[in-house]
């Protein structure tokens, strides 16, 4: 289990996050939602171990995470980063194997056995048969799909997401959806992801944590985090919310107003 508790943190001397208390639970999809700018990714950043934390304690299955090695770190957790470049003289392959870094030995070769991970977790994203192309000539989609193959192939006990569906149209969403919620529930992985989404978070996520301002306004399941009482004064707009026929969980519209 991941816990935050008091966790602060400045960029120069403006205060990005106040206070943060979190506790991301093994087995769980945990989205973390909120407006622009409320800290989103700064917290997935600093629990990355990325910037450093000022004031607060991390602490992953009890163990001090901020006092760790970038090695232990990296055996514990995984980040899928907001849509970025990735090395275009790379094969697909050759950046999926990245994610082994970690339980290298020290001449820093993978093994036969890494690169079998690597293949393994290609084609967990239905990517396999991009193995052999060189990262600069695929799409952003696809480059999402391999930043998640990536971080499958550091088999660690937690995943952070930041945005995942990011340039992904909805078959890739879906599918990609379904096998970190799959990741979650069936290998008992703890899975913090940003979604921007409300529909997506209350599909997929176990719990919701709303951020603004960079305080946490509030924790809890879909139903009780996704209705108009919590997100109308942190949107600032009216929402139509209704309950999905089949699946009993929170449907998000905002109002259509029509110009005459």
């Amino acid at each position: 289990m991941l816990k935050i508790q008091n966790l602060s943190l400045f960029y120069s001397q403006r205060q990005i996050l106040h206070d943060i208390d979190l506790e991301v639970r093994s087995g769980e999809v945990l989205a973390l939602i909120g407006p622009n700018g409320a800290g989103k990714s700064s917290l997935i950043r600093a629990v990355s171990g990325i910037v450093p934390v000022r004031a607060g304690r991390i602490t992953f299955n009890g163990h001090d995470f901020l006092r760790q090695s970038a090695t232990q770190r990296a055996r514990s957790i995984a980040v899928v980063p907001q849509a970025t470049s990735l090395p275009a003289a790379f094969t697909v392959l050759e950046t999926v194997l990245l994610g082994r870094t970690p339980y290298l030995n020290f001449l820093g070769q993978a093994s036969s056995a890494d690169e079998q991970i690597a293949r393994s977790s290609l084609e967990r994203v239905d990517a396999l048969h991009l193995s052999d192309r060189y990262v600069g000539e695929i799409s952003g989609g696809e480059q999402q799909r391999i930043l998640l193959a990536r971080a499958l192939a550091q088999q660690t006990p937690m995943l952070l997401l930041d945005e995942p569906t990011t340039h992904l149209d909805i078959q890739h969403q879906s599918a990609l959806l379904n096998l970190i919620t799959a990741q979650a529930h069936e290998c008992n992985l703890a899975v913090l992801m940003v979604v921007h989404d409300l529909n997506l978070a209350a599909l997929y996520a176990d719990r919701v944590a709303l951020l603004e301002h960079g305080r946490m306004r509030a924790v809890g399941t879909p139903a009780d985090i996704l209705n108009e009482k919590t997100l109308k004064p942190i949107y600032g707009v009216d929402l139509n919310i209704v309950q999905h026929p089949d699946y009993l969980i929170p449907l998000i519209f905002p109002e259509r107003r029509v110009v005459a």
